[in-house]
């Protein structure tokens, strides 16, 4: 189900369009086993991810220290390294499924999303995606990241969901709409007892419902073209396959 919070901002169009760049075996195991995969947030290439600023640790640490002085906190949590451990602690705590928020396709997302000519890209939209996920039995979150400045700006400290729906403004290209799940909340907690967490979890989703249309990388060869035409259709989805024109030539 789809848990709404406020730290969570949804696109103020429920109808924009999002985007998954995907490889071709991505590709085939999601056909396979309708379903999305959502990454443990320590396991993200950005070390970033679910940090905090620098004001921020600053302005805590002398807080903590104020706290300590007048006896309203015990001794240990001078110890920074415990409210680092903390920090750090709650990503593992946090499963992330990204898409790319785009009226169109990105040049940049297929260079850096795909190393070969053998990639596609799973358009969708936030009411889709939205849908989709309903049904789940997890609370899932949904929202748009917002990009700052991580040696100057803050966000505010009074949810811990805060750190997961900020990155830096480098990453801004990416315009990221993320789904993510509190894998300890009270309710989610409880489904994971038997489940392997060690790099994510696989949601089951309708692709009927998730998957609008489907674009080949624009350095595909015709035959992959096809080969994911017929892989489309003996998985019975019934959506159009387009080969990016990205890369067409121009009218002069």
């Amino acid at each position: 189900m789809i848990s709404e919070h406020p730290v969570f901002i949804s696109p103020e169009n429920k109808e924009q369009v999002i985007w998954r760049y995907l490889d071709f075996t991505k590709l085939v195991s999601l056909l396979e086993s309708s379903e999305l995969f959502f990454t443990r947030a320590d396991k993200f290439e950005d070390q970033f991810e679910g940090s905090l600023p620098k004001p921020l640790v600053y302005g805590r640490n002398i807080w903590v220290k104020n706290m300590v002085e007048q006896g309203k906190l015990s001794q240990e949590y001078l110890d920074f390294n415990i409210l680092s451990d903390s920090t750090k602690n709650a990503k593992i705590e946090k499963v992330i499924n990204c898409w790319h928020m785009n009226d169109y396709e990105s040049a940049a997302m297929w260079k850096l999303y795909l190393k070969s000519n053998e990639g596609i890209a799973i358009k969708s939209t936030y009411s889709r995606l939205y849908s989709a996920l309903s049904s789940s039995e997890f609370d899932i979150n949904i929202g748009k990241i917002k990009y700052i400045d991580y040696e100057n700006d803050i966000f505010p400290l009074d949810n811990g969901f805060y750190p997961f729906v900020h990155k830096r403004k480098s990453f801004e290209h990416e315009q990221e709409l993320r789904a993510l799940i509190w894998l300890k909340s009270a309710h989610n907690n409880k489904l994971i007892e038997n489940i392997d967490v060690l790099y994510g979890i696989n949601i089951e989703v309708d692709l009927n419902i998730l998957i609008e249309s489907i674009y080949v990388s624009p350095n595909s060869p015709k035959w992959i073209y096809d080969l994911i035409v017929s892989i489309i259709k003996r998985y019975k989805l019934n959506k159009n396959v387009y080969q990016s024109k990205i890369n067409e030539s121009p009218i002069y």
